[in-house]
């Protein structure tokens, strides 16, 4: 069982931490600390306040990934989305909501009514009512099902856009790189790209062909992005 104290735990640069999440490190660090635009200051969305560091921990990056989902198409609204998370994690008391279970299984009820109070608008609610039943948005929906839970706590992140991937990134396996079955998927492509033989990769990682195939696909992905 992961332990909350993983949430805390430093895990990546912000460079690195924007790097896998695939969004503009300016982008990510305003999230973690707010800033200033068109002369208005905003505090963070993840953290409660800034805190002046670079670096990015379990929980924050789980958080950040939420976000992403939502940046792909949208700017997401600092005041608004940061009331109704505030409200959130004030109800579950817990620092970081989002990389909670409860909000997204049994607390849509709560989810519905913080965005309502925040004045949050539709593009961006997490929930939304469809024939009387309180669903995930896709956005949330697409988060939710990447995220690998234990218990109520996010254990791991599957940061491949291909659902279908095994890639994974989880705390306690290769200090939260992304890997599979424990074996670094950065490894992987290095040795793809010496030019070794897939069917070698597999057999020297006691892994399966098609198992590097994905390690490779998810390490050019990211190196196109």
């Amino acid at each position: 069982m992961t332990d909350v104290s993983v949430l805390n735990r430093e895990m990546f640069t912000e460079a690195e931490a924007a790097r896998l999440l695939r969004v503009a490190q300016s982008t990510l660090h305003y999230w973690l600390e707010g800033g200033e635009r068109r002369g208005k200051i905003y505090k963070p969305i993840i953290r409660v306040e800034p805190t002046g560091t670079r670096t990015v921990t379990w929980a924050e990056f789980v958080e950040a990934a939420l976000l992403r989902e939502y940046r792909r198409t949208h700017n997401v609204p600092m005041a608004e989305l940061r009331a109704c998370i505030d409200l959130v994690r004030g109800q579950y008391g817990v620092p970081y909501p989002l990389a909670d279970r409860r909000p997204f299984v049994g607390g849509r009820e709560l989810l519905l009514e913080a965005q309502e109070l925040s004045g949050l608008d539709p593009d961006y609610c997490l929930v939304a009512t469809v024939r009387g039943q309180l669903i995930l948005t896709p956005p949330s929906e697409s988060f939710f099902q990447r995220v690998a839970w234990e218990g109520d706590l996010a254990a791991g992140w599957r940061p491949h856009d291909d659902p279908h991937s095994p890639v994974l990134m989880a705390p306690d396996v290769r200090f939260g790189k992304p890997a599979i079955k424990g074996v670094s998927t950065g490894v992987l492509w290095e040795h793809e790209a010496a030019g070794e033989d897939v069917d070698e990769i597999a057999e020297a990682f006691d892994l399966s062909p098609n198992e590097v195939r994905w390690a490779i696909a998810y390490e050019t992905s990211l190196r196109a992005a």
